[in-house]
């Protein structure tokens, strides 16, 4: 291990909280454009500082997503050699309206909007990156650090650039924030939200027969057909989470809808989830009535491969030298980590601070763990 960079991470430590301060209270949920812009901005700074180029990938309905390079890659002639990806996201899920808009500090936590998912990890991958530069100059490997606008809802623009820059990767981190027992992601459930639409014809409840074509009716026969597709031996949930429909109790319902999340944990079950689901959409169990399905979000399983169980064995060897403990583990929630798994290279996430209650008010991190994960990054960097 390297003693520099935990003395640099200790003489740090109060910058890496006004940092994480700084960029937490730049509102940045996912729909805020110019607050996104931003971070992004501020960001590019630190990069720069370091000799990483910077490039804004410009984009007019999110925020602009910025690729950081380390100097090497400039000029590195070795066109063969693969790069490191490192990825981390700058929008929150709390809108520009929210009341939840401060920073705050105990003895041993720090709490604000997106202080754990996922500025902290931010804050995380700068400074490994800075105790590096500081330590042993330009880092040796190639590295590409993609700071994405838009995970929270998806990545529906930046989604291809990481998987570019996947495909020119030999392995990826990703910064998302670590479990509350040091746990960190070997393994993520993929997901898929899709909404139904169902088209009857409307009509007065008196005269209803019992062929009546009411688009609720048949979705409850849908409803029932898709809840039948978990399988919790196989890691596949589904879950009908809203319906909304009709006019009132004394009309037949024209219109019926409903918002659906699966989760599945082995490659390629999303596309054999989508053939099932296509075939319940098709199917007609009311008469007149028709289905529509359109898929709102998607991101492939990251399945808890043997190059990332290798891969975290070498990082349990590096943490267990430092002192921080780390365990595996296979999250239930997904990630830009599924987005690079699906391209079949080892990525490990969840080495960010170790927080909890993201997505809440109560969003927290234990404070030294944004050292501590710090100094564990930078020694992966520096000796995987």
């Amino acid at each position: 291990m390297i003693p520099a960079i935990k003395s640099y991470m200790n003489d740090h430590r109060l910058k890496m909280l006004d940092l994480l301060e700084e960029l937490v209270l730049i509102q940045s949920g996912s729909r805020n454009k110019p607050g996104i812009d931003r971070v992004s901005r501020r960001i590019a700074l630190e990069m720069e500082t370091m000799g990483f180029s910077c490039e804004f990938q410009k984009e007019t309905k999110y925020g602009n997503h910025l690729i950081a390079r380390s100097p090497n890659i400039a000029f590195d002639t070795n066109k063969g050699k693969k790069q490191i990806l490192i990825t981390g996201h700058m929008d929150t899920v709390f809108p520009a309206d929210t009341t939840f808009n401060y920073y705050t500090e105990d003895e041993t936590r720090c709490f604000g909007p997106g202080v754990a998912d996922m500025k902290g990890g931010l804050v995380v991958g700068i400074f490994a990156l800075k105790a590096l530069c500081h330590t042993h100059g330009i880092p040796k490997n190639r590295i590409t650090f993609i700071f994405n606008s838009d995970e929270e809802i998806g990545s529906p623009s930046s989604r291809g650039l990481i998987q570019r820059e996947a495909q020119k990767s030999r392995l990826a981190y990703v910064l998302e924030a670590g479990g509350l027992s040091g746990e960190i992601v070997t393994g993520r459930k993929g997901n898929m939200s899709i909404r139904l639409g169902v088209e009857g014809e409307a009509g007065h409840a008196a005269f209803a027969g019992k062929d009546k074509a009411s688009a609720i009716l048949e979705l409850a026969h849908k409803t029932i057909a898709i809840e039948q597709l978990n399988d919790p031996e196989k890691g596949i949930s589904a879950n009908v989470g809203t319906i909304e429909g009709g006019l009132g109790s004394n009309t037949i319902a024209q219109h019926a809808k409903a918002a659906i999340d699966f989760r599945f944990v082995a490659d390629g079950e999303d596309e054999i989830l989508k053939t099932k689901i296509k075939k319940i959409v098709s199917s007609q169990t009311v008469p007149r009535t028709n289905s529509q399905m359109t898929i709102d979000s998607h991101r492939p399983a990251m399945p808890q491969t043997e190059a990332n169980k290798n891969l975290f064995n070498k990082i349990k060897t590096i943490s267990d030298e430092l002192g921080i403990p780390v365990v595996p583990e296979l999250r239930q929630g997904e990630s830009d980590a599924n987005l690079i798994a699906r391209e079949g290279i080892p990525v490990i996430d969840g080495l960010g601070p170790i927080g909890a209650k993201d997505h809440s008010e109560d969003e927290y991190i234990k404070k030294t763990s944004l050292r501590e994960r710090a100094v564990l990054f930078a020694n992966m960097l520096a000796c995987i």
